[in-house]
Formats: structure tokens, C-alpha cells, sequence
């Protein structure tokens, strides 16, 4: 299917789960601020050049799925097999702190978390993106510190997936 495309497939919806059939898939390795440009043109790791023409809305997540025109409309209500584009959390250079002290990690969390850096938060490590002056930052308060090549999904915030309202109905 890829020949017969004379310019980038646009894509303009998205959906968690897979799609039905599928005559043909690619997979798009996007990294995490990547993730938040909804439009725009990518290339996936097949080679196929595809158009995001996406709603506004939160940032993509690994393992949601772009659909073209034809395949999200509803409205020809018939599944025929067509194409989807798999978003992947492409590598990055990331850190990794970790530390044998929880309470040590717990208060690196906070003041990265003061600083707005982005960071992927596990029960015994942190993962931000690598970042030399937060990296000494991190040593000297004692952390373990390994630089590695991996997917990085940042926690996507308190208002993340909401629309953040001050009307008196809005419970926060």
C-alpha cells in the first residue's frame, strides 16, 4: 500500500486500542516532546511519510494508534481492512538516578519536580532527560547516576487529559 501513497498519508485521529483489520501498519517513534506536536509531518520507521492533522488535545501516548480519513469515519459503517500509524517512545538520552536511600530519591523527585523537569517516576528510580548540570546537581546530594539510550515517558501532570476550569461546578 505504501507504493500506491503519492504523498504523506494524513492522519487525523487517534484511538487507544488497535484497530480491527489492517491491511497495513507502520510505527511512528516519536520522543516525549515530539509526542505533544500534534501537527505536522513525521516519518515513520518503515519510511512512510504520514501528515499529523490531529485535534488539540493532550499529547500522544505510546501504543495509541493514528487513523487516515477513510479509516475514522464512522459514517461508511463498514470495517474494511485499511492502514493505521502505531505511535512507539522512540530513544532518548536519559538519566537514571536511583539510590539504596527512598527518602534520598523521594526528595531528588521534589526538587526536580520544583524545577518543572519532566521525569518518568518508578518505585526505586527516576528517568529525566540527560541534562549535565542537573546530573552534578544529582551526584552531589549522593544519587546514583547511570546515562542510558531508552524510551522516556514523562508523568504527564496534574491537569493532563482534563481542562483545567475555575467554574464553581468543577470539582479539583
Amino acid at each position: 500500500m505504501a507504493d500506491q501513497l503519492l504523498g504523506p498519508l494524513q492522519l487525523i485521529a487517534r484511538q487507544a486500542s488497535r484497530p480491527g483489520q489492517l491491511a497495513q501498519h507502520w510505527r511512528l517513534p516519536l520522543r516525549a516532546h515530539e509526542r505533544s506536536q500534534l501537527r505536522g509531518r513525521r516519518v515513520c520507521q518503515e519510511g512512510q511519510e504520514v501528515l499529523l492533522q490531529l485535534p488539540r488535545q493532550e499529547p500522544l501516548r505510546p501504543g495509541e494508534w493514528l487513523l487516515p480519513a477513510q479509516a475514522s469515519d464512522a459514517s461508511l459503517g463498514v470495517s474494511s481492512p485499511g492502514v493505521a500509524v502505531e505511535v512507539v517512545a522512540a530513544e532518548e538520552d536519559v538519566l537514571e538516578i536511583g539510590s539504596h536511600d527512598s527518602l534520598a530519591l523521594l526528595q531528588a523527585a521534589y526538587h526536580l519536580g520544583n524545577r518543572h523537569v519532566a521525569m518518568e517516576i518508578h518505585a526505586d528510580r527516576l528517568l529525566l532527560l540527560h541534562d549535565s548540570v542537573l546530573a552534578d546537581l544529582l551526584e552531589h546530594r549522593g544519587l546514583e547516576l547511570r546515562r542510558l539510550r531508552a524510551p522516556f515517558c514523562p508523568e504527564a501532570g496534574a491537569y493532563a487529559g482534563h481542562a483545567h476550569s475555575h467554574a464553581s461546578d468543577h470539582d479539583h
